[in-house]
């Protein structure tokens, strides 16, 4: 299994690519900063339970895929 945070990283990139978004307007929705999201994107930042709710509320996504290979 791959590092968490590169597979979060991987699958935040994955599913922002998919619905067509920037990092600055996922972040404009999750009410993120994008500097965060693009931490978050590189896999350079541990993130709290409540950003991940955040980010996949965003995403329209349920939890759980944002952990999934």
């Amino acid at each position: 299994m791959e590092d968490i945070k590169k597979l979060f990283s991987s699958n935040v990139r994955k599913y922002r690519n998919q619905k067509n978004i920037s990092q600055e307007k996922l972040a404009e929705i999750s009410g993120l900063h994008r500097t965060y999201i693009s931490a978050v994107e590189r896999a350079e930042r541990s993130i709290s339970l409540d950003n991940i709710q955040k980010i996949a509320t965003a995403l329209d996504i349920k939890i759980f895929k944002l952990f999934i290979e």
